[in-house]
C-alpha cells in the first residue's frame, strides 16, 4: 500500500507582509499532478490546513479546490486539525464528505477517527488524531467516564488519547498526529509553546508502524525511519532557506516491513539569502546573478546605515521581503536591547514573567493551558 504523506500547509499564509497564496497554488497543482503519478492508496494531511484558525476566504477557496481535484482521483484523504486549524472548522461537514473517501478528524470527545483500508497484505487502520492539548483530552475523557482524570502534560494527554484507541498490534497500523516530538529540529516559522511543555516522547508511538507526523517544517525523521515530519510543501521562513522541500512517500508491505522515499518539490519563487555592502548588491555584475523571481532577505555588511535602504534596494530587487546589517556594531552588541527582546517573546513567555513577579511562583500547568486559551481566542476574534 503507497500513502503520501503531507503536512503544514498553512494556506493563506503571510511572510513579511508578502501573501503566499499564488505560491501556494504553484506547489498544491505540483503536488496533484504527482499524486497522479505515484497512483497512491491514499493521501495523509498531518494538520495545519490553514495559517489561521479563521483563514481569509481566498485561502478556504485554494484549498478547497486542492481537495475537490484530489477527491476526483477516487484516492481516499486522511486529514486532521493542526494548532493553527479550528478543529470545528476543519470538521466541518466530515460525515457528508466521507461519502468521496475524504476523512477529517472530528472534534475531539474521547475517540479517534480510524479508516481501515485493503491490500494483498490485509488490513490497515489509519487513525485521525487531531492537535491535542492535556485540557481537551482531560475534558473529554472525564465526560466519557464521568470522573475527574489526571491529565496534566502533553506527554499524558497523547498517552491517553492513544489508548483509547485499543489499537491491534498485531495489525499494520498508521497514525497521522500533529505534536512536537522529542528530538526534533526546529525552524524560526514553527510556534512551539515555551519550555517544551509541548513535547512527546516517540516511545508514546511505539504500536504505529508508521507515525505521519505534523508541526514541524524541516522534513526528518524521529527516532526511528517511520516516525516522520514531512516539512512544509514551501519556505516559510529564511531559517529554511536552504532546505530541500519534499513529499514523503511510504509504502507498507507485510507487517514490520515499511519504505519511506521523498520526491521533490520546486518552488514557484524560492527563498534566497543575499549579503554584501550595498554598493556592491546594487552593482550590474551581483544583481544579474540574483534570480529576481525569488523572494529576497539582503543582509548589509556596510558600517554606516543606509538612509531608506529597505526601500531602495527594492527598486532593484522587487521581491525584497527584509533586510538587516551584519559589521562591527551588530558584532559588538552581545546585550539585546529591552523592546527587542520582549519583540522576540511569545505572548505566553511574557504573561508568564508577569504573573512570577506579582505572585513570587510560576504559573502551574492547568494556569499556562487557560492562558494559552484565552490568547488563542483573542487572536482568533481579531481574525474576524
Amino acid at each position: 500500500m503507497k500513502l503520501i504523506h503531507l503536512s503544514d500547509l498553512h494556506i493563506g499564509k503571510r511572510i513579511y507582509g508578502f501573501s503566499m497564496l499564488e505560491e501556494q497554488k504553484h506547489i498544491l497543482q505540483q503536488i496533484l499532478q504527482m499524486i497522479k503519478k505515484e497512483q497512491a492508496d491514499g493521501i495523509m494531511i498531518a494538520g495545519d490546513l490553514y495559517d489561521k484558525g479563521v483563514p481569509p476566504a481566498e485561502a478556504v477557496q485554494v484549498f478547497d479546490k486542492f481537495l475537490t481535484e484530489l477527491a476526483d482521483l477516487n484516492v481516499p484523504i486522511f486529514a486532521i486539525s493542526g494548532n493553527h486549524d479550528s478543529p470545528e472548522r476543519i470538521a466541518f461537514a466530515s460525515s457528508l464528505l466521507r461519502g468521496r473517501n475524504v476523512f477529517f478528524s472530528p472534534v475531539y470527545d474521547g475517540n479517534v477517527c480510524r479508516v481501515s483500508l485493503q491490500d494483498k497484505y490485509g488490513e490497515v487502520n489509519i487513525y485521525l488524531l487531531p492537535f491535542l492539548k492535556p485540557s481537551i483530552v482531560r475534558h473529554a475523557l472525564e465526560e466519557k467516564y464521568e470522573k475527574e482524570l489526571q491529565i496534566e502534560s502533553y506527554q499524558e494527554a497523547i498517552e491517553a488519547a492513544i489508548k483509547e484507541m485499543n489499537v491491534d498490534k498485531e495489525k499494520r497500523n498508521v497514525l497521522v498526529a500533529h505534536q512536537f516530538v522529542t528530538g526534533a529540529k526546529q525552524c524560526e516559522s514553527e510556534e512551539l509553546q515555551i519550555g517544551g511543555i509541548d513535547q512527546i516522547s516517540v516511545e508514546t508511538f511505539a504500536d504505529f508502524d508508521y507515525v505521519a507526523l505534523g508541526h514541524l517544517h524541516s522534513p526528518q525523521k524521529v527516532g526511528r525511519e517511520t516516525v516522520r515530519y514531512c516539512g512544509t510543501p514551501l519556505k516559510y521562513s529564511f531559517s529554511e532557506a536552504d532546505h530541500k522541500k519534499s513529499v514523503t512517500v511510504v509504502e507498507l508491505f507485510e507487517k514490520g516491513k515499511v519504505e519511506v522515499s521523498t520526491i521533490p518539490l520546486k518552488p514557484f519563487r524560492d527563498l534566497q539569502k543575499i549579503k554584501g555592502t550595498y554598493l556592491e548588491i546594487t552593482s550590474k555584475s551581483f544583481y544579474e546573478k540574483v534570480n529576481q523571481e525569488n523572494y529576497i532577505q539582503v543582509t548589509l555588511t556596510d558600517e554606516e546605515d543606509i538612509p531608506d535602504g529597505l526601500e531602495k534596494l527594492r527598486l532593484f530587487y522587487p521581491n525584497l521581503m527584509c533586510m538587516d546589517y551584519d559589521n562591527k556594531r551588530t558584532k559588538s552588541v552581545q546585550e539585546i536591547s529591552v523592546t527587542e527582546e520582549v519583540e522576540r517573546k511569545s505572548e505566553i513567555q511574557l504573561f508568564g514573567e508577569l504573573f512570577e513577579l506579582q505572585n513570587n511562583q510560576q504559573m502551574s500547568q492547568v494556569q499556562k493551558e487557560f492562558v494559552m486559551e484565552l490568547i488563542e481566542k483573542i487572536k482568533e476574534g481579531g481574525n474576524h
